[in-house]
């Protein structure tokens, strides 16, 4: 039998059952093959959060019957490439507990290989949000039902029942971010103005790993308006943070005005637009007008979130060249100068 010498080896040699998911910058699915050209062709990863490629995989392998959910960190070089040796010394303490003979995996208990997440340097735990939204996206994937909590959700988003918004669960809302269809989407636009605070930025939590279309986009950026003019920061960012599913043409208009406004530009908008938004951050003026605003704000990790950003491949040579472009008297020159001291 050949040898496993990744953790895409490990999947395909096994004849598992695998299905990934970016559990990083948002919950989306990952393509196995990202995985094998990380592990294998040296490629850079294509979603890194914290210097990480943090993945969901969710795996049945052999006879077992509800599939095994593991939830790693890998870590990435300088360049945003996988720093080998954390994932060997995983690779190394899966096959010790399995046994050469991986064929017979999935034939007995899934005990030994579900204790791997016990003390393992990889493992994370997500945050509840994104496990939610994993679990609806899972089961919409694997063509499973919804949890209990959906029928409840639509009846209260589409004004069905007047139910009282505290009995809507949080895996309820996820369900019905990844199943909504668009005439469900364009009555969550119709009835967004109204919801109730709470809900609001709970549905946001959700609706920021999903794509919308331009009308929810557009009432978001409404309620996301007045959160801003009544001095609601959770409110006001995790409606930015919702409509980074949108299209560019859409969301990029809403960063130019609020990065155009000196007020507006505190560290937790920063932080919403680089953690959800980056892909509407790459844009010839919009990317060094970001950074230079993340530079004159002194509560913010420059260079944290610079660095961050660029380990994403199409941000990695934009980043740089504006970095490198700064003028000394600049607020990114300055912040410059002062890593150099």
């Amino acid at each position: 039998m050949q040898s496993i010498d990744s953790l895409h080896d490990f999947f395909v040699r096994t004849g598992a059952e695998v299905t990934l998911y970016h559990m990083g910058r948002r919950v989306e699915p990952c393509p196995l093959d990202a995985l094998r050209e990380l592990e294998h062709d040296g490629h850079s990863w294509p979603a890194p959060w914290q210097g990480q490629a943090r993945l969901a995989m969710v795996f049945r392998v052999g006879d077992l019957g509800d599939p095994l959910i593991w939830f790693l960190a890998l870590p990435l070089d300088e360049q945003g490439t996988l720093d080998p040796a954390p994932r060997d010394a995983f690779l190394q303490r899966l096959l010790e507990t399995l046994g050469r003979n991986v064929q017979g995996l999935g034939r007995e208990d899934s005990s030994g290989i579900d204790n791997l997440m016990k003390d393992n340097p990889l493992a994370f735990t997500p945050a509840t949000p994104f496990l939610a939204m994993l679990h609806a996206r899972a089961s919409h994937d694997l063509d499973r039902s919804a949890s209990q909590h959906l029928e409840p959700v639509e009846a209260y988003l589409e004004g069905q029942q007047a139910l009282d918004w505290r009995a809507l669960g949080l895996q309820g809302l996820a369900d019905f971010a990844v199943r909504m269809d668009e005439t469900q989407q364009q009555r969550l636009a119709d009835t967004l103005p109204s919801l109730p605070d709470e809900v609001l930025v709970s549905l946001c939590y959700c609706l920021e790993h999903v794509a919308i279309g331009d009308d929810l986009a557009a009432a978001l950026r409404q309620r996301g308006e007045q959160a801003a003019e009544a001095g609601d920061i959770e409110r006001f960012c995790a409606c930015v943070r919702a409509v980074s599913g949108a299209a560019t043409a859409r969301v990029g208009s809403w960063y130019d005005a609020l990065l155009a406004d000196e007020t507006a530009c505190g560290p937790d908008l920063l932080a919403a637009m680089a953690g959800r938004g980056w892909r509407h951050l790459e844009e010839a003026e919009r990317l060094p007008r970001f950074l230079a605003r993340l530079a004159d704000e002194p509560r913010a990790d420059f260079t944290a979130v610079a660095r961050d950003l660029a380990l994403i491949p199409r941000l990695r040579l934009p980043v740089l060249m504006t970095l490198r472009d700064a003028e000394p008297t600049s607020a990114i020159g300055r912040r410059l100068a002062g890593l150099s001291r």
